[in-house]
């Protein structure tokens, strides 16, 4: 590396520690200019933190697998309801019921995945909507006397930490943000990994990936399941920051809100997915002085940047593909 590349390099580094540094800051730079308004856009934050979660782990299935999947706060249902259940019912503490919700969230996502994992395109979009509504329905119907039915279930515990509990924005603000960050690290590390690189070959030509010799359908299952369990885990973190779940909080809507955040923000890329979560959960509360016309201009925004822009914002890298090592053994490289 020469030595202006490395002084670069640094100081890319060095900015990005000063913004992270920066950015965790802002709650107490709020409280010290006396801002009235200051827990309302801390907990605007946490809103976005919440949705970057849940972008992160759609993003998994939509931009890297490929997946056209609009039923993911099915999921997030999952792990909200599993929380909510065994913090109420069976007295476990919030972080304790953290790795259950994930494990019904992904167990619920396997049962689902078999039979459709095999379809493609619109046909897949369609039986997820249709996944998201029938959660939905089953939640108000109160499953087994458990989901509290229309009116879902209230007073689940704040989570707490050596005795320190959690009940004001700028608490939840750490809390959530570390899973944003934790979010951040497991998806680099999937997406870097032998794992990754197969669902980048697979959603680039999936005929060609199987001709390889990659078990797509296992694949894509796999990319399936875990996206579904970090979603249930985004949904203990709503859980307990509302201290309330109920159906309604779990619509079709909000599956289109997470679909659009991946796709505006560049559909595979992380740094897309932060950027979307701040525009799309974000600028509407920016635009909240101007009441009913903030959502126009927030929609002809996205239509302005779907036209010019319909690869995302932040779109990833080109994908750059290496053969698997029988076949690169036999042709001497590893190309690209």
């Amino acid at each position: 590396m020469s030595a202006s590349n490395f002084q670069s390099s640094a100081l890319g580094k060095l900015l990005t520690y000063l913004s992270i540094l920066l950015f965790l800051s802002i709650p107490w730079l709020l409280s010290a200019l006396g801002l009235e308004s200051a827990p309302y856009w801390v907990d605007v934050l946490n809103n976005i933190g919440l949705y970057t979660m849940l972008a992160l782990s759609l993003n998994l299935i939509l931009g890297q697998a490929g997946m056209f999947h609009m039923g993911h706060a099915a999921f997030f249902a999952v792990g909200a309801y599993t929380t909510a259940i065994l913090n109420l019912n069976h007295g476990w503490s919030i972080m304790a019921t953290m790795p259950v919700a994930a494990l019904a969230a992904g167990f619920v996502a396997a049962v689902l995945a078999g039979p459709i994992i095999h379809l493609r395109g619109d046909y897949l979009l369609i039986v997820t909507i249709g996944i998201v509504e029938i959660v939905r329905i089953a939640l108000t119907n109160d499953i087994f006397g458990l989901t509290g039915g229309p009116s879902g279930l209230f007073g689940i515990a704040r989570p707490s930490f050596f005795g320190f509990k959690l009940t004001k924005p700028h608490h939840f603000f750490y809390f959530i943000w570390f899973m944003v960050i934790l979010s951040l690290i497991l998806f680099n590390w999937l997406e870097n990994s032998r794992f990754g690189r197969a669902l980048k070959f697979i959603k680039e030509d999936a005929v060609a990936a199987e001709n390889m010799g990659i078990n797509t359908t296992f694949y894509k299952f796999l990319a399936f399941v875990v996206g579904a369990a970090w979603a249930g885990v985004a949904g203990t973190v709503f859980a307990c920051r509302l201290r309330t779940v109920s159906p309604e909080s779990f619509n079709f809507g909000e599956s289109v809100v997470l679909f659009t955040i991946v796709i505006l923000g560049g559909s595979g890329s992380q740094k897309g997915v932060l950027l979307g979560s701040f525009l799309v959960m974000g600028l509407p509360q920016i635009l909240r002085d101007f009441q009913d016309k903030r959502f126009l201009i927030f929609g002809a925004a996205l239509v302005v940047m779907m036209i010019f822009r319909p690869q995302g914002l932040i779109p990833p890298k080109p994908a750059r593909f290496c053969l698997p090592e029988p076949w690169a053994e036999r042709y001497g490289s590893k190309g690209d």
